[in-house]
Parts: C-alpha cells; sequence; structure tokens
C-alpha cells in the first residue's frame, strides 16, 4: 500500500468512526432532549461539566471492569461524552446562552 493509499484509508476509516459517533449523538440529543448540555437539573444542580464528568467516569469505570452492556458501545460513549464536554467548552469561550 502506498502512502497516499494509506492515507486515504485512514481518513476513510475516520470519517466512518466520527460519522457513527455524530449519528449517535444526534439520536441521543433528540431522544432524550438537550439534557448534556442543558439539563433540566429537577433532582441536581450539578453544573453541565459535573454531570458529564459523572457520566464519564463511569464510562471508564465501566470499560475498566469489562462490563458493557448488550447492544451498548462503551468506547463510543465515551468518545461523545467527550465531544459533548468540548462543545460546552467551546460555548463557554464564546460566551455562549441558552
Amino acid at each position: 500500500m502506498t502512502n497516499e493509499q494509506e492515507t486515504g484509508s485512514f481518513v476513510a476509516d475516520l470519517n466512518e468512526v466520527l460519522a457513527d459517533i455524530r449519528d449517535l449523538l444526534i439520536a441521543k440529543n433528540k431522544a432524550y432532549g438537550n439534557s448534556a448540555l442543558n439539563p433540566i437539573r429537577i433532582f441536581s444542580k450539578a453544573s453541565s461539566y459535573e454531570q458529564l464528568s459523572v457520566r464519564i467516569d463511569d464510562k471508564l469505570s465501566r470499560i475498566m471492569r469489562g462490563e458493557d452492556f448488550e447492544n451498548e458501545d462503551t468506547i463510543t460513549d465515551l468518545l461523545g461524552y467527550f465531544i459533548l464536554y468540548k462543545i460546552q467548552k467551546n460555548r463557554d469561550a464564546r460566551g455562549y446562552k441558552l
């Protein structure tokens, strides 16, 4: 495989993985509302960062214990939460308000 073919293959693989994560985040946002970035805060008054951090910790714990739920991709979920965390950081940096 040439370097150009290898790069093309990497880009194709990257686009496939990113599209999967994007589709998952869009589907979850639709199903749960914007609960990760704009939680309704009925019981918990924690910030979006704190709530995302708890979800990230839960996913990391599940990975460390080797406990995946059926039909769930813990790694993809974890990547999704990191992306949501980054989105929140970017919004804060831009002074984004709901």
